[in-house]
């Protein structure tokens, strides 16, 4: 620190000025650099916080509804696997591409042969989120023709 001082006092006079101001001018523009950004990184990680704090919360009010509705939907209908899955084959288009058979335990074999991919996704996913009807293994292969496919799927009935 000595050190220091001698080669300040060995300054001429408006050196030591340049000094005296420059170097707290440098700490400031130094610390400034550091602190904006982290200061700014800051205000926008505890604004995704909010977000997903508001989204959490409007989850929460709106979880019994949808538990509700999802025991209404699986529960008004009391149909078997092999009606369930024919009857949403013909609403959504299917049915003359699709095969089935029963595999003993309550599950159901299913096979789609050459149907739009589209079409398919709506089927299956009104089975599965409409009805509660469980996929238990599914396979799609590409079929001959752009945007076709063809599809096998074994799957189980809603769960009680």
């Amino acid at each position: 620190m000595e050190r220091l001082l001698r080669w300040f006092h060995s300054l001429a006079p408006r050196d030591q000025r340049v000094v005296l101001i420059g170097m707290p001018a440098a700490a400031a523009l130094l610390l400034l650099g550091i602190l904006l950004p982290f200061d700014r990184r800051v205000a926008r990680l505890e604004e995704r916080v909010q977000t997903r704090q508001a989204d959490l919360a409007w989850l929460q009010s709106v979880a019994p509804r949808l538990g509700a509705l999802r025991a209404t939907a699986r529960t008004g209908s009391r149909e078997s696997l092999v009606v369930l899955v024919d009857r949403v084959a013909r609403n959504t288009g299917i049915a003359r591409s699709l095969t089935s058979q029963s595999n003993g335990d309550g599950g159901l074999s299913v096979r789609v042969e050459q149907v739009a991919f589209d079409t398919l996704l709506n089927w299956t996913g009104e089975l599965v989120q409409r009805h509660g009807v469980r996929v238990i293994s599914a396979s799609i292969d590409a079929g001959n023709n752009a945007g076709l496919v063809s599809a096998s799927f074994v799957l189980a009935p809603p769960s009680p």
